[in-house]
Protein backbone atom coordinates (compact mmCIF):
# COMPACT_ATOMS: atom_id res chain seq x y z
CA UNK A 1 0.00 0.00 0.00
CA UNK A 2 1.22 3.39 -0.97
CA UNK A 3 0.78 5.49 2.51
CA UNK A 4 2.06 8.80 1.26
CA UNK A 5 -1.40 10.31 0.75
CA UNK A 6 -2.65 8.67 4.49
CA UNK A 7 0.30 10.82 5.40
CA UNK A 8 -0.72 13.42 4.06
CA UNK A 9 -4.51 13.30 5.28
CA UNK A 10 -4.47 12.04 8.58
CA UNK A 11 -0.71 12.72 10.34
CA UNK A 12 -1.66 16.30 11.44
CA UNK A 13 0.69 16.60 13.77
CA UNK A 14 3.99 14.99 12.09
CA UNK A 15 4.29 11.99 14.08
CA UNK A 16 5.70 10.43 11.52
CA UNK A 17 9.44 13.18 11.89
CA UNK A 18 8.82 12.53 15.96
CA UNK A 19 9.40 8.95 15.34
CA UNK A 20 12.31 9.54 12.50
CA UNK A 21 13.96 11.58 15.00
CA UNK A 22 13.52 10.27 18.17
CA UNK A 23 17.47 8.59 18.53
CA UNK A 24 18.21 12.38 19.09
CA UNK A 25 16.64 12.77 22.40
CA UNK A 26 18.85 10.91 24.06
CA UNK A 27 22.03 12.89 24.11
CA UNK A 28 19.85 15.86 24.43
CA UNK A 29 18.55 14.33 27.89
CA UNK A 30 22.06 14.17 28.92
CA UNK A 31 23.26 17.34 28.44
CA UNK A 32 19.92 19.04 30.18
CA UNK A 33 20.49 16.42 33.45
CA UNK A 34 24.32 17.55 33.39
CA UNK A 35 23.69 21.36 33.12
CA UNK A 36 21.39 20.98 36.50
CA UNK A 37 22.99 21.74 39.93
CA UNK A 38 20.98 19.17 42.04
CA UNK A 39 22.22 20.02 45.31
CA UNK A 40 21.45 17.75 47.22
CA UNK A 41 23.59 15.99 49.45
CA UNK A 42 25.17 12.82 49.21
CA UNK A 43 23.48 9.88 51.04
CA UNK A 44 23.24 6.35 50.93
CA UNK A 45 19.80 6.24 49.47
CA UNK A 46 18.19 2.53 50.01
CA UNK A 47 15.46 2.82 47.10
CA UNK A 48 14.78 5.19 44.05
CA UNK A 49 10.86 5.57 43.89
CA UNK A 50 9.81 7.33 40.20
CA UNK A 51 6.18 8.72 40.65
CA UNK A 52 4.48 9.56 37.62
CA UNK A 53 1.83 8.63 34.67
CA UNK A 54 1.72 6.66 31.15
CA UNK A 55 4.71 8.28 29.61
CA UNK A 56 6.14 9.25 31.97
CA UNK A 57 6.34 6.35 34.77
CA UNK A 58 7.00 3.39 31.93
CA UNK A 59 10.62 4.91 31.16
CA UNK A 60 11.40 4.07 34.85
CA UNK A 61 10.34 0.48 34.64
CA UNK A 62 12.39 0.71 31.25
CA UNK A 63 15.67 2.08 33.81
CA UNK A 64 14.40 -0.40 35.81
CA UNK A 65 14.33 -3.34 33.75
CA UNK A 66 17.99 -2.55 32.56
CA UNK A 67 19.72 -2.03 35.60
CA UNK A 68 18.76 -4.95 36.98
CA UNK A 69 19.43 -7.04 33.69
CA UNK A 70 22.50 -5.17 33.99
CA UNK A 71 23.19 -5.69 37.70
CA UNK A 72 23.96 -2.24 37.78
CA UNK A 73 22.15 -1.07 40.86
CA UNK A 74 21.69 -2.69 44.33
CA UNK A 75 18.95 -1.06 46.06
CA UNK A 76 15.33 -0.80 44.70
CA UNK A 77 13.41 0.97 42.07
CA UNK A 78 9.71 1.48 42.66
CA UNK A 79 7.35 2.73 40.34
CA UNK A 80 4.79 5.03 42.05
CA UNK A 81 1.43 5.47 40.16
CA UNK A 82 -0.94 6.71 42.49
CA UNK A 83 -1.94 9.79 44.31
CA UNK A 84 0.41 9.10 47.45
CA UNK A 85 3.23 7.19 48.43
CA UNK A 86 1.67 4.81 50.43
CA UNK A 87 4.21 4.56 52.87
CA UNK A 88 7.06 3.29 50.60
CA UNK A 89 9.63 6.01 51.53
CA UNK A 90 12.05 6.05 54.55
CA UNK A 91 14.13 8.96 55.25
CA UNK A 92 16.89 7.88 52.73
CA UNK A 93 14.43 7.31 49.52
CA UNK A 94 15.22 9.05 46.81
CA UNK A 95 11.86 10.23 44.91
CA UNK A 96 11.44 11.66 40.68
CA UNK A 97 8.83 13.15 40.39
CA UNK A 98 7.52 12.85 36.42
CA UNK A 99 5.67 14.79 34.66
CA UNK A 100 6.56 15.15 31.03
CA UNK A 101 3.45 18.49 31.31
CA UNK A 102 4.43 19.14 34.64
CA UNK A 103 0.18 19.09 35.28
CA UNK A 104 -0.39 15.68 36.03
CA UNK A 105 -2.20 15.91 39.39
CA UNK A 106 -1.66 12.40 40.47
CA UNK A 107 2.47 12.74 40.55
CA UNK A 108 1.74 16.75 41.66
CA UNK A 109 -0.02 15.12 44.47
CA UNK A 110 2.97 12.93 45.32
CA UNK A 111 4.75 15.98 45.82
CA UNK A 112 2.39 18.27 47.94
CA UNK A 113 2.11 15.02 50.37
CA UNK A 114 5.93 15.05 50.63
CA UNK A 115 6.66 18.52 51.65
CA UNK A 116 2.79 18.55 53.59
CA UNK A 117 4.13 15.41 55.69
CA UNK A 118 7.96 17.08 55.74
CA UNK A 119 9.39 13.68 55.11
CA UNK A 120 13.38 13.87 54.95
CA UNK A 121 13.49 12.82 51.42
CA UNK A 122 15.59 14.09 48.14
CA UNK A 123 12.83 14.78 45.45
CA UNK A 124 13.72 15.75 41.78
CA UNK A 125 11.26 16.99 39.27
CA UNK A 126 11.43 15.87 36.11
CA UNK A 127 8.80 17.90 33.14
CA UNK A 128 8.54 20.63 30.18
CA UNK A 129 6.96 23.43 32.44
CA UNK A 130 3.69 23.42 33.83
CA UNK A 131 2.70 23.56 37.06
CA UNK A 132 5.41 21.43 38.60
CA UNK A 133 7.79 23.36 37.39
CA UNK A 134 6.56 26.51 39.59
CA UNK A 135 6.63 24.32 42.36
CA UNK A 136 10.13 23.30 41.77
CA UNK A 137 11.08 26.83 41.66
CA UNK A 138 8.72 27.99 44.57
CA UNK A 139 10.50 25.39 46.91
CA UNK A 140 13.89 24.97 45.61
CA UNK A 141 13.67 21.59 44.66
CA UNK A 142 15.91 20.46 41.51
CA UNK A 143 14.24 19.64 38.65
CA UNK A 144 15.21 18.29 35.14
CA UNK A 145 13.41 20.80 32.22
CA UNK A 146 12.95 18.98 28.92
CA UNK A 147 13.34 21.23 25.72
CA UNK A 148 9.57 22.12 24.82
CA UNK A 149 8.46 20.43 21.66
CA UNK A 150 5.36 22.26 21.48
CA UNK A 151 1.89 22.13 23.11
CA UNK A 152 0.54 18.52 20.97
CA UNK A 153 3.87 16.97 21.47
CA UNK A 154 2.62 13.31 23.57
CA UNK A 155 4.60 12.29 26.97
CA UNK A 156 4.84 8.47 24.58
CA UNK A 157 6.89 9.72 22.29
CA UNK A 158 8.97 11.48 24.95
CA UNK A 159 11.01 8.15 26.26
CA UNK A 160 14.71 9.20 24.97
CA UNK A 161 14.50 12.40 27.73
CA UNK A 162 12.97 10.60 30.81
CA UNK A 163 15.41 7.71 29.88
CA UNK A 164 19.18 9.43 29.39
CA UNK A 165 18.29 12.29 31.95
CA UNK A 166 16.86 10.11 34.88
CA UNK A 167 19.90 7.59 34.32
CA UNK A 168 22.39 10.75 34.20
CA UNK A 169 20.87 11.78 37.65
CA UNK A 170 21.38 8.40 39.13
CA UNK A 171 25.05 8.78 37.62
CA UNK A 172 25.80 12.14 39.48
CA UNK A 173 24.73 10.71 42.51
CA UNK A 174 26.93 8.33 42.66
CA UNK A 175 24.13 5.98 42.53
CA UNK A 176 25.62 3.88 39.41
CA UNK A 177 28.06 4.24 37.06
CA UNK A 178 28.00 6.98 34.20
CA UNK A 179 25.73 5.59 31.29
CA UNK A 180 26.67 8.54 28.89
CA UNK A 181 29.16 6.33 26.42
CA UNK A 182 26.45 3.05 26.21
CA UNK A 183 23.42 6.10 25.34
CA UNK A 184 25.70 7.58 23.01
CA UNK A 185 26.30 4.64 21.37
CA UNK A 186 22.68 3.55 21.53
CA UNK A 187 22.14 7.22 19.87
CA UNK A 188 24.04 6.37 16.89
CA UNK A 189 22.22 2.30 16.77
CA UNK A 190 18.99 3.98 16.50
CA UNK A 191 19.48 6.67 13.95
CA UNK A 192 21.07 3.90 12.02
CA UNK A 193 18.42 1.30 11.88
CA UNK A 194 15.24 3.74 11.94
CA UNK A 195 14.10 3.01 8.44
CA UNK A 196 14.68 -0.43 8.51
CA UNK A 197 12.20 -0.37 11.90
CA UNK A 198 9.65 1.36 9.27
CA UNK A 199 9.60 -0.46 6.78
CA UNK A 200 9.37 -3.55 9.12
CA UNK A 201 6.21 -1.33 10.64
CA UNK A 202 4.61 -0.69 7.58
CA UNK A 203 4.38 -5.05 6.71
CA UNK A 204 2.96 -5.66 10.49
CA UNK A 205 0.54 -2.68 10.26
CA UNK A 206 -1.08 -4.27 7.38
CA UNK A 207 -1.20 -7.56 8.48
CA UNK A 208 -2.66 -6.78 11.79
CA UNK A 209 -5.63 -4.30 10.30
CA UNK A 210 -9.22 -4.92 11.72
CA UNK A 211 -7.22 -6.82 14.37
CA UNK A 212 -6.96 -6.52 17.94
CA UNK A 213 -2.89 -7.03 18.98
CA UNK A 214 -2.08 -9.00 22.27
CA UNK A 215 1.73 -8.94 22.61
CA UNK A 216 3.75 -10.89 24.91
CA UNK A 217 7.19 -11.68 26.08
CA UNK A 218 9.56 -12.36 28.12
CA UNK A 219 8.95 -11.38 31.87
CA UNK A 220 12.30 -9.29 31.83
CA UNK A 221 11.06 -7.40 28.94
CA UNK A 222 7.21 -7.28 29.74
CA UNK A 223 7.65 -3.13 29.91
CA UNK A 224 8.39 -3.82 26.25
CA UNK A 225 5.27 -5.61 25.97
CA UNK A 226 3.35 -3.61 27.35
CA UNK A 227 4.67 -0.10 25.81
CA UNK A 228 3.19 -1.84 22.65
CA UNK A 229 0.23 -1.69 24.16
CA UNK A 230 0.18 1.43 24.81
CA UNK A 231 1.43 2.31 21.44
CA UNK A 232 -1.71 0.68 19.85
CA UNK A 233 -4.58 2.26 22.30
CA UNK A 234 -3.03 5.92 22.12
CA UNK A 235 -1.65 5.93 18.43
CA UNK A 236 -3.81 3.37 16.61
CA UNK A 237 -7.15 4.01 18.66
CA UNK A 238 -7.89 0.42 19.28
CA UNK A 239 -7.59 -2.01 22.15
CA UNK A 240 -4.55 -4.20 22.65
CA UNK A 241 -3.14 -6.46 25.43
CA UNK A 242 -0.01 -7.95 26.96
CA UNK A 243 1.26 -10.30 28.90
CA UNK A 244 4.31 -12.48 29.48
CA UNK A 245 6.24 -16.12 30.29
CA UNK A 246 6.09 -18.27 31.74
CA UNK A 247 2.73 -16.63 33.66
CA UNK A 248 0.09 -16.89 30.57
CA UNK A 249 1.44 -20.49 30.04
CA UNK A 250 -0.07 -21.68 33.38
CA UNK A 251 -3.52 -19.64 32.91
CA UNK A 252 -4.21 -17.25 29.74
CA UNK A 253 -3.29 -19.74 26.79
CA UNK A 254 -6.38 -21.68 27.66
CA UNK A 255 -8.33 -18.64 26.18
CA UNK A 256 -6.81 -19.61 22.88
CA UNK A 257 -9.08 -22.72 23.11
CA UNK A 258 -12.00 -21.52 20.69
CA UNK A 259 -9.54 -18.84 18.60
CA UNK A 260 -10.79 -19.80 15.37
CA UNK A 261 -12.23 -17.01 13.59
CA UNK A 262 -11.61 -14.33 15.81
CA UNK A 263 -9.84 -11.11 15.57
CA UNK A 264 -7.22 -11.64 17.28
CA UNK A 265 -3.19 -11.50 16.39
CA UNK A 266 -0.54 -12.07 18.84
CA UNK A 267 2.98 -11.01 18.45
CA UNK A 268 5.38 -12.82 20.39
CA UNK A 269 8.73 -10.65 21.24
CA UNK A 270 11.53 -13.09 21.31
CA UNK A 271 15.39 -12.42 22.53
CA UNK A 272 18.14 -14.64 23.03
CA UNK A 273 19.10 -13.28 26.44
CA UNK A 274 16.45 -14.69 27.94
CA UNK A 275 16.45 -18.69 29.68
CA UNK A 276 15.98 -21.01 26.82
CA UNK A 277 12.92 -22.48 28.40
CA UNK A 278 11.30 -19.23 28.10
CA UNK A 279 12.10 -19.67 24.05
CA UNK A 280 10.69 -23.25 24.25
CA UNK A 281 7.94 -21.80 25.72
CA UNK A 282 7.17 -19.13 23.15
CA UNK A 283 7.47 -21.55 20.30
CA UNK A 284 5.41 -23.98 21.73
CA UNK A 285 2.83 -21.33 22.28
CA UNK A 286 2.84 -19.86 18.36
CA UNK A 287 2.80 -23.52 17.08
CA UNK A 288 -0.46 -24.09 19.48
CA UNK A 289 -2.46 -20.66 18.59
CA UNK A 290 -1.23 -21.41 14.94
CA UNK A 291 -3.09 -25.20 15.52
CA UNK A 292 -6.17 -24.09 16.87
CA UNK A 293 -6.87 -21.35 13.65
CA UNK A 294 -5.18 -18.13 15.66
CA UNK A 295 -2.73 -15.80 13.92
CA UNK A 296 0.68 -15.54 15.38
CA UNK A 297 4.17 -13.93 14.70
CA UNK A 298 7.24 -14.46 16.61
CA UNK A 299 9.59 -10.78 16.46
CA UNK A 300 13.09 -11.51 17.38
CA UNK A 301 14.01 -8.14 19.02
CA UNK A 302 16.93 -6.69 17.29
CA UNK A 303 20.14 -5.62 19.06
CA UNK A 304 23.73 -6.94 20.32
CA UNK A 305 23.10 -5.55 23.75
CA UNK A 306 20.04 -5.13 25.97
CA UNK A 307 19.53 -0.95 25.40
CA UNK A 308 19.53 -2.22 21.71
CA UNK A 309 16.94 -4.69 21.89
CA UNK A 310 14.95 -2.62 24.07
CA UNK A 311 14.74 0.39 22.30
CA UNK A 312 14.41 -1.00 18.56
CA UNK A 313 11.81 -2.91 19.82
CA UNK A 314 9.79 0.01 21.11
CA UNK A 315 10.76 1.95 18.31
CA UNK A 316 9.08 -0.88 15.87
CA UNK A 317 5.83 -0.70 18.62
CA UNK A 318 5.76 2.91 17.24
CA UNK A 319 6.04 2.46 13.72
CA UNK A 320 3.54 -0.18 13.76
CA UNK A 321 1.21 1.59 16.00
CA UNK A 322 1.69 4.67 13.31
CA UNK A 323 0.58 2.73 10.08
CA UNK A 324 -2.15 0.77 11.89
CA UNK A 325 -3.64 4.84 12.61
CA UNK A 326 -3.41 5.48 9.56
CA UNK A 327 -4.95 2.52 8.06
CA UNK A 328 -7.81 2.95 10.65
CA UNK A 329 -8.01 6.77 8.86
CA UNK A 330 -6.97 8.17 12.54
CA UNK A 331 -4.02 11.03 13.44
CA UNK A 332 -2.03 9.02 15.56
CA UNK A 333 -1.33 11.78 17.93
CA UNK A 334 -4.32 13.12 19.84
CA UNK A 335 -5.64 11.13 22.80
CA UNK A 336 -9.05 12.64 22.55
CA UNK A 337 -11.13 10.31 25.19
CA UNK A 338 -7.67 11.00 27.30
CA UNK A 339 -8.23 14.57 27.29
CA UNK A 340 -11.89 14.41 27.47
CA UNK A 341 -11.79 12.63 30.77
CA UNK A 342 -9.06 15.10 32.05
CA UNK A 343 -12.35 18.01 31.38
CA UNK A 344 -14.60 16.13 33.19
CA UNK A 345 -12.10 15.19 36.44
CA UNK A 346 -11.78 19.11 36.81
Amino acid sequence: MDFKKKIKKYDNLNAREIILNSYKQFEVGINIAKSVSLKIKKRKFDKIIICGMGGSAWPGEIIQTYLELKKEIKIPIIINRDYSLLNQTTKNSLVFISSYSGNTEEALNVYKEILKKKLLIQMVGFCVGGKLEKMCLKDKIPFIKYPDDGSTFQPRFATGYTFSSMLTVLANLGIIKKQSKDILSLKKYLKKIIPCLENQGKILAQKLFNKIPIIYSSNEFKIIAKVWTIKFTENSKILSFWNYFPELNHNEMNGYANIKGKNFFTIILKSNVTHPRIIKRAEITAQMIKERGGEVEILDMPGKNILEKMFSSIILGDWTSYYLALLNNQDPTPVAMVEEFKKRMI
